[in-house]
């Protein structure tokens, strides 16, 4: 399965477009970059994409207006999540609102349970 990279300047882009928000952490995943809040991914950057995790509703208005891409490998999207338009990248203001809410939505699921670690042998 092919990973793409993304550029130090998709990089910049998306930690510009992450809320600025206490219980926000943007971490590392593969190559790429994701933003979690309480344990759960609501943004992540698969090489220039920029995909989030929205409610039915919110994903269903944006599908409806824009055109919105798969996010994730090919032939293996991530369920739940939608990539925003690629005419966005250049639209900080709209990415951010979509991420934002990507963000007030996933801040309402139950926290992530901390997997536990294996004792090593």
């Amino acid at each position: 399965m092919q990973i793409p990279k993304p550029s130090d300047a998709d990089k910049d882009r998306f930690r510009a477009v992450v809320p600025e928000n206490p219980d926000v952490v943007v971490k590392p995943m593969f190559g790429n970059l994701g933003a979690f809040v309480n344990g759960n991914m609501f943004a992540g950057l698969f090489g220039p994409m920029i995909g989030v995790k929205l409610s039915d509703a919110d994903r269903a208005a944006l599908e409806a207006g824009h055109q919105t891409l798969p996010f994730g490998p090919e032939g293996r999207a991530m369920g739940g999540y939608v990539g925003l338009p690629e005419a966005w990248s250049d639209n900080e203001e709209q990415t951010a609102e979509w991420v934002e809410k990507a963000f007030e939505y996933v801040a309402t699921l139950p926290p992530k349970a901390a997997k536990p670690r294996s004792s090593k042998k």
